[in-house]
């Protein structure tokens, strides 16, 4: 399916600012798979929740989610598409969620990245419920953020279970 163009020319240099986090500072414009790639740069960030501890990182997701209700939005106006593949704001807040259990846990290793990183794709993708009702009937910058935030804690469920059973 063909894409919109992103007629940045055409915008200011702050609806410029806007896009270009919406696209998740270019990983949304991988020409395939657009919110793999922004999943995969969202991993960068494991290193800040790892010092930043498990209260402080919820904290900053939270307030990043709550900008991504704008920016998504915001994203999806200016470039006239909604919820646009290449808007993976809201993979970074997914993908992030992901990992809590692991940040709280004190358990983070590749192994632990790449099935947390598997598991909020295989959501993301498959949206289950209720992941794909959000994704049908809620709209704008919220339901572009809500269904990927319900992915990643459907992720960090599957983690925290497994966590949970494996030491008893």
């Amino acid at each position: 399916m063909h894409k919109p163009s992103i007629k940045f020319k055409q915008m200011t240099w702050t609806q410029r600012c806007i896009v270009f986090c919406g696209v998740g500072f270019g990983s949304g414009l991988a020409p395939k798979a657009p919110g793999t790639f922004g999943s995969a740069f969202a991993l960068l960030f494991i290193p800040a929740w790892l010092a930043l501890g498990f209260f402080n990182s919820v904290l900053i997701i939270v307030l990043m989610s709550l900008l991504g209700i704008y920016l998504c939005g915001r994203t999806a106006e200016l470039m006239g598409v909604h919820d646009d593949g290449r808007i993976v704001w809201d993979e970074f807040a997914g993908q992030s969620i992901s990992f809590l259990p692991l940040v709280y846990l004190g358990q983070m290793n590749w192994l632990w990245v790449l099935i947390g990183f598997a598991l909020f794709r295989l959501f993301d993708v498959w949206k289950p419920w209720p992941i794909r009702v959000v994704d049908r009937r809620v709209h704008g910058g919220f339901g572009i953020m809500l269904d990927d935030i319900i992915a990643g804690i459907w992720a960090a469920l599957c983690i925290l279970i497994y966590l949970y059973f494996s030491r008893i």
